[in-house]
């Protein structure tokens, strides 16, 4: 018998996998019209709560699962994008500044971003730990990533925008 669940459990997770309907463009959307940083950041998920909305078992812990880790794919690719530009344009700069500048753009930028990805790591881990090994924390700490990834993404691309 327990074999029997077990095999019934593994036929549904990829069924479930491919019925999720998972786009991007909700959250860019969202962002496009918004007017202003706040309405920007209510943004971020956007595109996870519709393919919760519209995949069959969204609202599942693997549905919400999926949903929210291929949002984060996508903020993690715009984070990693919005980066590396703004890390050559402000090499740039400090190639360009007077010896008397002391502090380094592209140095602190490198730092901060290092100093942050180990904070949005931990705390997200926290956000876990508050369910005590239940199931929700997966996605507890899933939502925490895409929320926290989006934000740093909107700040870098808003130092990129800034001139």
């Amino acid at each position: 018998m327990k074999h029997l669940v077990l095999l019934a459990t593994l036929a549904a997770t990829p069924a479930t996998a491919q019925e999720l309907v998972y786009d991007f463009s909700h959250t860019q959307a969202c962002i496009g019209q918004a007017e202003d940083w706040h309405d920007k950041l209510a943004c971020v998920g956007t595109s996870a709560d519709r393919c919760m909305e519209e995949s069959a078992g969204g609202y599942s812990t693997i549905g919400m699962g999926s949903c929210l880790a291929a949002e984060l794919d996508d903020w993690d690719a715009s984070l990693g994008e919005a980066y590396t530009t703004l890390l050559a344009r402000l090499e740039g700069y400090d190639a360009d500044a007077p010896d008397h500048v002391v502090l380094k753009q592209a140095d602190m930028l490198e730092g901060m971003q290092g100093a942050w990805i180990g904070y949005r790591d931990i705390a997200c881990d926290y956000e876990r730990a508050k369910w005590q090994g239940g199931t929700g924390g997966g996605p507890a700490a899933l939502a925490c990533l895409v929320e926290m990834t989006g934000e740093q993404t909107l700040k870098l691309q808003a130092d990129l925008n800034f001139e």
